[in-house]
């Protein structure tokens, strides 16, 4: 005999592969399972407030529908939404007992709220959230980087006025976080008064969302419309998150009329972010943009001996230059390998000499075949060294055999190497439906079978992230 809560905790298990955790702590786990009627197959799920229903019952229906008639063993069920405590008694299922998770009713948060206690995800300080340590001073200027170096730093001189918004794209790990904190950092210098405030945009989505279920859009409006200067990092984690884009809408132009400054940072131009709304994707590009590219040698050299100089070590040309030429693709990288390489000669009392370099970098090296962590950005990178398509391609319409068999590798190793959810790899791919990318994972499963050329190409592609 299967019970209730037994059945409630399979589908969270079931819905969280996937969903997401996120969607998962934040709305399926905001409604109940209050009871089920076996004899009428319907399912109670109560909701803590009006929004909480509409949204997941307009979201998140069909999904109930599928896995929780499958849990129960069903040919149809009825899912209705209650709105705190469904009425009607609890029933048993199939003749067991049940345990019944009580739902947290609107009055019971809304007097939680008044009682004075901090709202999760509701930032009410004066703080700034920037790092110090990410300076002008500390940035390696070089070719790669030399344009937004220059607008951020004229951006300081005139705020609101010049390069507004200004809008620093590139890929992960070549110091477009560390600008924007050297914008907020150099205003704050110049500006004691001034209202600065460096964001995520995951933390931004996250935090919107809790004003939601909270009712307190009209605090978080007022905590944004109120900034001097916005630093919003990644905002390619906006992509197909309507309501989210609203919102940053409305304070983008509130912003904007104020002659207030909006620096932002995102992985690749906005026009070429598939489910991002074409207003705000105008907006963003109103102002300046200026990119930033993986540095050259020389560069990464330069930093190298700036990164030690911080650590009080002296690095000498040879290694620096050996450091350099190793194969990374991120200043973040380059530096990663650094600090392993100093922390090892500080722990055994040995100096910097390439010997070193080559045993510590050569140890990792074997050591991440299982502990690296491989993410989006990395998977499309190395599908465009095999395949020739980049991220727009892999985002687009386009169905054309090449693209659409890239596009299937890089959603089969987004799976298997991640450990993201099926909508978060449709997210980033800019595809609303999940059961494509689980259409992509059983093909390349079926051609590696099949096709043994197909097969070696996959796995020389696996090995480059291994």
């Amino acid at each position: 005999m299967v019970l209730i809560d037994q059945v409630w905790q399979d589908f969270l298990k079931i819905i969280k592969e996937e969903v997401g955790t996120r969607v998962v702590e934040t709305w399926i786990k905001a409604v109940s399972l209050s009871r089920y009627d076996a004899q009428e197959q319907k399912v109670y799920l109560s909701a803590p407030n009006l929004f909480v229903k509409n949204w997941v019952e307009a979201h998140y229906k069909k999904l109930f529908q599928s896995h929780l008639k499958r849990l129960l063993g069903v040919d149809s069920v009825t899912i209705i939404f209650c709105i705190g405590a469904c009425t009607t008694e609890p029933e048993i299922m199939q003749g067991a007992s049940t345990k019944i998770v009580p739902a947290v009713s609107a009055q019971k948060k809304n007097k939680q709220d008044q009682s004075g206690k901090k709202l999760p995800g509701i930032y009410t300080g004066s703080a700034s959230k920037l790092n110090p340590l990410y300076t002008f001073d500390m940035f390696v200027v070089g070719d790669n980087n030399s344009f937004a170096y220059a607008s951020a730093r004229a951006v300081v001189q005139k705020l609101g006025r010049l390069y507004n918004p200004l809008l620093l794209y590139g890929g992960s790990g070549l110091g477009k976080t560390h600008l924007l904190h050297a914008i907020g950092n150099e205003i704050m210098q110049k500006y004691s008064d001034a209202r600065v405030l460096y964001q995520t945009t995951d933390r931004f989505v996250t935090e919107f969302i809790h004003a939601i279920r909270f009712d307190h859009i009209a605090k978080f409006q007022a905590k944004y419309k109120k900034i001097d200067v916005l630093l919003l990092d990644d905002i390619q984690f906006m992509v197909n998150k309507e309501q989210t884009q609203e919102a940053f809408f409305h304070i983008f132009n509130a912003l904007y009329d104020a002659n207030k400054q909006i620096i932002l940072s995102s992985d690749t131009l906005p026009r070429n972010l598939g489910g991002l709304v074409d207003r705000l994707k105008s907006r963003l590009e109103w102002g300046l943009v200026a990119d930033v590219q993986v540095p050259m040698l020389e560069t990464k050299i330069a930093i190298l001996k700036r990164k030690a100089e911080m650590q009080r070590e002296i690095l000498s040309d040879e290694v620096a230059i050996f450091i350099a030429k190793q194969s990374v693709s991120s200043v973040r990288e380059l530096e990663g390998s650094l600090i392993r390489v100093l922390a090892y000669a500080s722990l055994t009392n040995q100096s910097v000499t390439i010997e070193l370099v080559k045993k510590v970098l050569g140890h990792v090296v074997k050591q991440e075949v299982v502990t690296k962590i491989v993410d989006f950005p990395t998977i499309v990178s190395k599908v465009r060294q095999t395949y020739s398509y980049g991220i727009d391609d892999l985002r687009s319409k386009d169905r054309s055999k090449g693209v659409s068999h890239a596009r299937q590798v890089a959603m089969y190793l987004m799976k298997k190497y991640t450990g993201k959810s099926l909508r978060e790899i449709g997210e980033y791919l800019d595809r609303k439906d999940h059961t494509t990318i689980t259409h992509a994972i059983q093909r390349i499963k079926m051609l590696f079978a099949q096709d043994e050329q197909f097969a070696l190409q996959l796995k020389e592609i696996e090995q480059t992230l291994q």
